[in-house]
């Protein structure tokens, strides 16, 4: 397939079907990055959705998928796994040839995805999580190997407007993404929490454990992030012998937390598998 003219990143239509949390978090986060609101497209079938988009980001909105992927040079497949093969079918003879299809849907494979498309049609595999948000994403992107070059750079552009994009060769690997980085802010966000709880069982005001916290959290993966040391040469340097830090640690042990954590990915990683293997008819 010959490769079409694409124009810029801000010059581009990009529609998305499904507005939902990550659609959402993508659309903030391209606007932030000086994508015109009208450029962009939202389609969903839940009208107080539409409107939600409308009023918070003053998009275009549509009832109908075919009627919001016309003309459009990017279309994000943000639909609930469940029915991408229903939404494809139902888009694919109304696509602009050569728009890039970029799939956020979990555990649905480009095999999947190119048999419910046009021949030859760009398309690229996107897992991002919700931090992209606030522009602090992680995105593992994966092209199909006849996806060209202009198509594939641009999929890069529009998950960097939004945070990190770490590129990725083997779909096999595209489970355990979805497993740790995509459901991972879920795991954190429980862990926060956890964190507040055991501030206030130890006597601390509600708004006081709830910054410490996030803050903590926060600087923590900070620090790993700008020392690039292990894990466990940190939280060796905060544990001294006989302390405060060892007897939560141990008690962190006994509960099985490192385990828990663990089998939580691996868990999500079958999970993912799951969504994206053939239905039995």
């Amino acid at each position: 397939m010959n490769e079409h003219p694409l124009p810029t990143l801000h010059a581009c239509a990009i529609t998305f079907l499904g507005g939902g949390a990550m659609a959402s978090a993508l659309i903030h986060g391209l606007t932030r990055a000086g994508v015109a609101p009208d450029r962009l497209c939202a389609a969903d079938p839940s009208e107080s959705q539409r409107r939600q988009l409308t009023e918070r980001y003053a998009i275009r909105v549509s009832a109908s998928n075919i009627e919001a992927v016309q003309g459009a040079d990017v279309v994000v497949v943000a639909v609930k796994p469940g029915v991408v093969a229903t939404v494809l079918d139902e888009i694919s003879p109304a696509l602009k040839p050569g728009a890039l299809i970029l799939s956020i849907a979990a555990g649905i494979t480009l095999a999947t995805l190119a048999a419910r498309l046009p021949g030859g049609q760009p398309l690229v595999r996107v897992m991002p999580n919700t931090p992209a948000l606030v522009g602090a994403g992680i995105s593992a992107i994966l092209p199909s190997p006849t996806t060209p070059p202009g198509q594939r750079l641009l999929a890069r552009q529009i998950m960097e407007a939004v945070g990190l994009v770490e590129g990725i060769d083997q779909e096999a690997l595209m489970d355990g993404v979805t497993a740790l980085s995509g459901s991972g802010p879920a795991y954190v966000y429980l862990i926060a929490e956890a964190l507040s709880d055991g501030g206030v069982a130890s006597g601390l005001p509600r708004a006081l454990a709830d910054r410490l916290a996030i803050r903590t959290l926060l600087g923590a993966a900070k620090l790993l992030e700008e020392t690039g040391l292990h894990p466990g040469v940190l939280k060796n340097q905060v544990t001294s012998p006989g302390g405060t830090t060892i007897a939560g640690l141990e008690a962190l042990e006994k509960g099985g937390v490192r385990a828990a954590m663990m089998a939580a990915v691996q868990a999500a990683c079958h999970r993912s598998r799951e969504l994206g293997a053939p239905k039995k008819s």
